[in-house]
């Protein structure tokens, strides 16, 4: 598959300006965290560097690497690259980054009204998982990638959910701490149970769903949205659709795209929960005291 792929040549392979932009948010990153910074809270430690590393690495991987250009191509890669998306990238972004960064961030007129409302636990569940599932309702997705500016605004919009979303679990400040420990358990168990209906469609489906990746046409409309319009006008006619790329049927690569996407929620879901229930569980244990026994002596 990978020699087919050079057909498209190494911009739709690379994106070298989404690149740019990942090298951007790096060096902001140090120089906010550096010489930018007007506080000790606004320097990063070395966990907190490895962290946004870690997570701007992984969102070029999923978005500027040749993942993006395959997941026009299999509906594997591209429920792949939502798990990475949504699931990951921000909660390694917002561990990575320092208080002092968040506040200048957030802490703005227009932003913290904004935020306040978006971040609150049960709004921000509702809405990230309902924007979600309503982008894999087939008539949706097939619109949103036929169109650059609707599927730039519907990924960005539910990227920006997922972040007040995990604001939830991981709050990069005490203001935004409104769940306690068993409350984030319970909060992440209910994402995985509002994310299962949208997986359940898609792994019981025994048609395929998308014409994205079935209709001639519509593919050709998804491909152009990483592919430069003057590759895909020299492509042969004889390349109309994923079935040139790779021999597995669409029903069985879509059955496929759904059931990564719940394996790999399970695992990260149940990673932070252990994560959440173990650091609480040392927290109570470190705050236990336990007395001195009183030691009565009997003079004789």
């Amino acid at each position: 598959m990978w020699l087919e792929l050079q057909i498209f040549g190494f911009r739709a392979l690379w994106s070298p300006y989404y690149m740019i932009f990942i090298l951007g948010l790096v060096l902001l990153y140090f120089y906010l965290t550096g010489p930018g910074r007007k506080t000790e809270e606004g320097k990063a430690s070395t966990l907190q560097k490895v962290m946004f590393l870690s997570g701007v690495t992984l969102l070029y991987i999923v978005k500027g690497s040749p993942v993006d250009l395959l997941s026009h191509i299999m509906f594997a890669a591209h429920m792949t690259q939502m798990a990475l998306y949504y699931l990951l990238v921000p909660i390694l972004i917002i561990k990575g980054v320092p208080l002092e960064v968040w506040k200048r961030i957030v802490d703005r007129p227009i932003i913290r009204p904004v935020m306040k409302l978006l971040t609150r636990p049960l709004l921000a569940l509702i809405l990230f998982n309902g924007i979600f599932s309503m982008y894999h309702v087939p008539v949706v997705f097939d619109f949103a990638k036929s169109n650059e500016l609707v599927h730039a605004f519907i990924s960005t919009t539910i990227l920006f959910l997922a972040f007040c979303m995990w604001v939830s679990v991981f709050p990069p400040s005490k203001n935004l701490d409104r769940l306690s420990p068993i409350l984030k358990i319970g909060f992440i168990f209910a994402n995985g149970v509002l994310i299962t209906p949208a997986c359940a469609l898609i792994i019981f489906s025994e048609v395929p769903l998308y014409d994205t990746y079935t209709q001639s046409g519509a593919w050709m409309e998804a491909m152009s949205l990483c592919v430069p319009s003057g590759i895909l006008e020299g492509l042969p006619s004889s390349l109309s659709g994923p079935g040139f790329f790779t021999s597995m049927p669409i029903v069985e690569d879509q059955k496929l795209g759904g059931i990564i996407m719940k394996i790999m929620q399970e695992i990260i879901f149940s990673a932070i929960m252990g994560y959440i229930f173990f650091s609480w569980f040392n927290k109570d244990e470190r705050n236990i005291v336990d007395p001195i026994p009183e030691t009565t002596y009997e003079h004789s």
